[in-house]
């Protein structure tokens, strides 16, 4: 089954406020990431369970913590 993006409840963070901000959702067991701003407009990336557990995962753990990244870029 494809993912239905459109009817899909998406979610942003409550401590995004700025406006720069993503949005998630939940659809035929894959979880989508698009840019808040561009509802509609851009384009959807698409990640699988596995997938996004180990990024949700590698966040918990402070593997992705901004500072460091910039660090190393």
């Amino acid at each position: 089954m494809k993912p239905d993006w459109n009817t899909a409840a998406w979610r942003k963070s409550v401590i995004s406020d700025t406006g720069a901000c993503v949005e998630v959702a939940h659809s035929a067991g894959m979880v989508g990431v698009r840019d808040s701003k561009a509802r509609g407009q851009g384009s959807i990336l698409e990640f699988t369970e596995a997938e996004w557990r180990a990024f949700t995962g590698g966040v918990r753990n402070g593997e992705f913590d901004y500072d460091e990244l910039r660090k190393s870029g």
